[in-house]
């Protein structure tokens, strides 16, 4: 049904243009009436400040609110469990259930006139007639407000995917970002602008005028930009291309209107109304073109390999040759509020944010479109804002990096299997993030500091060295609430909250130094850090080397950033006979002690497993594997009592007790049989195939 609203009544209207049913509502006026975004439910505000929920057939569900003046607009949450209402200067969020907790806070100096809510970013608009349109948060946080404009703002409205607003008032229409800065101001002569409605593909919007006619405007002038190529939309169909290096310039023309473009790795990818197109930067004039399922396209996502077209219908993977590789489906997919913050692509990865529970991410296997590892989805413990996956590298290491509510940057691996997933909190406050291009290197904004971490997984492989890693720079020119729009070789472009955007250039040597270990290139590697004499590009090859499990520029890159007592302790590793025991011990060096653990007992070295639990002091499982093993039961005991002794203490646990007792310790036996495991691992690495090699 169309909505329509008179004077106290409003009318449910079918397609054709027939009044289906008329349903008295309000005392008064009715100012305003939303349909939710399932279309399954209707609210209606009034002139008697009654704020009222009506079935789809127009029947009486509730009176959620009575407040004691007009309410001008109303709006659903993106959720359609919540209500968001004016009262006066007040925007109140009421919940549908009742007795659950109502948000209400000051958000003009003056009468609000309209409001609106967008299910995608989760943004909310006021606009007031103290001549101000604000975005807030959707926990009444304001996130900017604009100049005092000449009129009050009579009308403001999302488009469908949360990029875009429109803002009217007395003679004006305004474009602006979701941030809140303008991209575009009209002056037509219309009056008051009292209403804006998008169209579905967010291309163009109608607008109801003071002066009784309807205005409509196409948004033109976008622009997109990928190294030395910059592609403007001049008209609705048609595109220009301009190559900054030599000057030269192309013309696109489409058969239908252009919804949604996007420029990376060698491809534009356009899609139309009906149809798609791949062109190749190197080739403008032969594009590939192939017809849409769904005409909507809200998102496309490209990759080095292929792209993603997200649509009211679904998740479609495509190659650039127009193939369809994959569509993956996950329980309760709701593509319609999917943005470039909750989905990500990766050449063999694809993660995407839930909305029904936003602590949990899907991630699938690019080219299946099936649940990656052991089919479980990645779960964090309080809700996720943003999420990226990094572009290079093998599947196995694939990394994706998330910011959750608390505003703290977490790392994970994507590929598990059974193993709870290990997630780790590598920044703090940060507003924003994005992945090179081409290196696994990622940077962000935290609090006043623009940080590049150069090598993210250092995490897992040495966390204490994670610190000498970074690169950080003041970041208090980038105003409140920058963005970070692009990461394409060793050049980032933020956007500034005024929509100003910033270049900045971080070194190149990293970006060089990942594909030298890329590629197994230690040698070179060591040559770069030598030639360069930073600190931070050394560390960053010794957590590459740990990592590669290549002890011998592990042991240099340590040696150079001073990191002493490591360069011991490789030391003694590249001593252990048998490749189990050195494999086990890098384990241990990167704090993966279960792992290690579960290595030396499948190679049937069960007193290695025994010591390393010693070492650690790890005294009850160390027993455990003795008594169960029914060997070295007397070496652990040995250690403990000299543990005790060295500290004045003596046992109180029950189970080392009851094996203690009647057992006399002989230091002289147990170095004796300590020598004899030690001379077995070294026979028995001999014997294996790498040890007589």
């Amino acid at each position: 049904y169309i909505l329509f609203i008179s004077v106290g009544k409003f009318h449910l209207i079918s397609k054709l243009g027939r009044v289906e049913k008329s349903v008295e509502a309000h005392c008064g006026a009715v100012l305003a009436g939303r349909w939710n975004y399932e279309g399954t439910a209707l609210v209606t505000v009034g002139e008697d400040g009654q704020v009222k929920i009506w079935s789809k057939s127009g029947m009486l569900r509730s009176t959620l609110a009575q407040q004691g003046s007009p309410v001008y607009s109303v709006a659903w949450g993106p959720d359609s469990e919540k209500v968001l209402y004016t009262s006066g200067k007040q925007l109140i969020i009421k919940p549908l259930q009742p007795n659950a907790k109502v948000l209400q806070w000051k958000a003009h100096d003056g009468l609000i006139l309209k409001t609106d809510w967008n299910s995608v970013n989760d943004l909310i608009l006021s606009a007031g007639e103290d001549c101000k349109y604000k975005v807030w948060d959707s926990y009444g946080r304001l996130l900017y407000s604009s100049q005092l404009h000449e009129y009050p703002i009579t009308s403001i409205a999302w488009a469908v995917d949360g990029e875009l607003f429109a803002v009217g008032s007395f003679n004006t229409l305004r474009l602006c970002d979701k941030t809140g800065w303008s991209y575009a101001l009209e002056k037509p002569n219309t009056g008051s602008i009292f209403n804006i409605s998008w169209s579905i593909d967010g291309t163009q919007l109608a607008g109801a005028c003071g002066n009784g006619h309807v205005i409509f405007a196409h948004i033109v002038e976008q622009r997109w930009e990928w190294k030395n190529f910059e592609i403007t939309l001049i008209k609705r169909r048609t595109m220009k291309v301009h190559n900054v290096i030599n000057d030269a310039e192309d013309s696109l023309e489409f058969r239908d209107r252009v919804i949604k473009a996007s420029l990376d790795y060698g491809y534009l990818v356009v899609s139309t109304s009906l149809q798609c197109y791949v062109f190749s930067t190197k080739n403008w004039n032969t594009p590939l073109i192939f017809d849409l399922k769904e005409g909507t396209v809200s998102l496309i996502l490209q990759a080095e390999r292929h792209f993603l077209l997200v649509d009211g219908g679904g998740l479609y993977l495509y190659s650039y040759e127009g193939r369809l590789i994959s569509s993956p489906k996950y329980p309760g997919m709701r593509t319609d509020i999917l943005n470039a913050q909750t989905v990500s692509l990766s050449n063999d990865t694809l993660a995407v944010k839930d909305k029904a529970d936003e602590k949990v991410i899907y991630i699938f296997e690019a080219l299946s479109g099936k649940p990656l590892g052991d089919g479980k989805p990645l779960t964090h413990k309080t809700e996720i804002m943003e999420i990226a996956l990094d572009q290079k590298g093998l599947t196995s290491e694939r990394k994706i990096a998330f910011i959750d509510k608390n505003r703290d940057l977490y790392i994970t691996s994507v590929k598990r299997f059974g193993k709870e997933q290990k997630i780790v909190k590598i920044g703090t406050m940060v507003q924003t993030l994005a992945w090179n291009d081409t290196s696994n290197i990622l940077c962000g904004i935290q609090d006043t500091r623009f940080t590049v971490w150069y090598y993210p997984n250092t995490v897992y492989v040495d966390k204490d060295l994670l610190p000498k890693t970074l690169y950080e720079k003041d970041g208090s020119e980038f105003s409140k609430n920058p963005q970070i729009v692009s990461f394409v070789g060793n050049q980032i472009t933020i956007r500034r909250a005024d929509g100003s955007l910033v270049h900045l250039n971080i070194s190149p040597y990293p970006g060089i130094l990942h594909d030298y270990v890329r590629a197994s290139r230690w040698e070179d590697a060591v040559r770069l850090c030598r030639f360069v004499k930073d600190q931070t590009l050394w560390a960053c090859l010794a957590a590459m080397a740990v990592a590669n499990k290549d002890m011998a520029t592990a042991e240099i890159a340590y040696a150079a950033i001073g990191e002493i007592d490591k360069v011991q302790y490789i030391n003694s590793i590249k001593d252990l006979p048998s490749k189990e025991s050195r494999m086990a011990h890098m384990l241990l060096f990167s704090g993966n002690t279960q792992e290690a653990e579960t290595l030396l007992l499948q190679s049937g070295l069960i007193y290695q497993a025994i010591q390393v639990n010693i070492n650690l002091y790890n005294w009850d499982r160390a027993l455990e594997l003795a008594v169960k093993h029914k060997t070295h039961v007397d070496t652990v005991l040995a250690y403990r009592q000299k543990f005790l002794e060295n500290f004045g203490k003596k046992e109180t646990n029950k189970r080392f007790l009851q094996y203690a007792e009647g057992l006399e310790v002989d230091w002289n036996k147990i170095r004796a049989k300590i020598q004899m495991e030690i001379v077995k691992e070294r026979e028995r690495a001999a014997a294996s195939p790498a040890g007589r090699t």
